[in-house]
């Protein structure tokens, strides 16, 4: 069963998230606060990461910096899943090593076709 982390520091966002990949039966782990994702991403050694662009502390696209400089999540399919769809946003997540960019609200359909494609 894959593994997901969620990233998102809205609860509502992650539990929705949660819910939806449970619906397929993948196994997911929710952090509200990314300076403890990259801690909870070696404790569970996750299959696929969805991260918000817009996060206090640490955003979602240094957090994805940080993961791809790891070499154990070096790759990693990274989702952002995101209210901010500004085109710099975009250029930016991908960079960072971004597979895909998924705007908020998410229709549900997009989100586990997007998991889908980048699970093994």
């Amino acid at each position: 069963m894959p593994k997901i982390l969620i990233v998102d520091d809205d609860p509502a966002i992650t539990e929705l998230i949660k819910s939806v990949f449970g619906l397929e039966g993948y196994e997911s782990i929710i952090v509200n606060d990314s300076t403890l994702a990259m801690e909870t991403a070696h404790l569970v050694n996750p299959d696929l990461i969805t991260l918000d662009v817009m996060m206090p502390k640490l955003s979602g696209l240094d957090l994805c910096f940080q993961l791809h400089q790891d070499p154990k999540f070096a790759n990693i399919p990274v989702i952002f899943i995101s209210a901010k769809l500004d085109l710099e946003s975009k250029r930016k997540a991908l960079e960072a090593g971004a597979k895909a960019f998924i705007a908020k609200p998410f229709r549900i359909d997009e989100l586990l076709n997007t998991t889908k494609s980048l699970l093994p």
